[in-house]
């Protein structure tokens, strides 16, 4: 009988050997990206980037003060700008902003250029999770729960281009980050 870990080492180099671009977690702010994307490139020994961590270092600024001083437009062309630096720096995994996969545009690149994955979340547990910190722009002013709710079902239709979709609940992030490489796995 083959032990876990032998069999998650197994998986793991399976998919490194056959994957030729990198893996791009898209979905809702406190869907885990960024999260489970350090823990997949921990697993996958490869680079890691975080799209609002690189604008806020690129803009010397946070998120929230480029859309109270520009407006949501101006950061979006921005981010897409970002993602393909990032892209084009070789990245194996990148976790993207939760509105970067809703764009036309920036969604179009990842799904040429990235395998993107969707994850998934639960409202409820979306809410918990970013109450946590007060540096979402999109939450300010109004009732998380109704705004994720309606973020949800606006951005779904593109979240649901993305080829690999992760419900991505309570679960630990690196069997999370296990999971998307079976995923991975079954798709390649």
């Amino acid at each position: 009988m083959t032990s876990p870990a032998l069999a998650d080492n197994a998986l793991i180099a399976a998919v490194k050997r056959r994957l030729d671009r990198p893996i791009v977690l898209v979905g809702l702010m406190g869907a885990g990206k960024s999260t489970v994307g350090r823990r997949l490139a921990g697993l996958l020994r490869t680079g890691f980037a975080d799209s609002d961590a690189a604008i806020e270092d690129a803009a010397r600024r946070s998120v929230g003060e480029i859309f109270a001083e520009f407006g949501e437009p101006y950061f979006r062309e921005g981010e897409r700008r970002v993602i393909a630096r990032l892209i084009g720096e070789g990245h194996g995994v990148i976790a993207t902003g939760g509105g970067a996969f809703a764009d036309a545009d920036t969604r179009a690149l990842l799904l040429e250029k990235g395998l993107a994955v969707w994850l998934d979340c639960d409202i409820a547990t979306l809410v918990a999770r970013t109450r946590r910190r007060d540096t979402r722009p999109l939450l300010r002013g109004g009732d998380p729960n109704a705004i994720l709710a309606r973020l949800h079902e606006t951005r779904a239709p593109a979240y649901a281009q993305a080829p690999i979709r992760i419900a991505a609940g309570d679960a630990p992030h690196q069997q999370t980050a296990l999971r998307i490489l079976e995923a991975i796995d079954a798709w390649l």
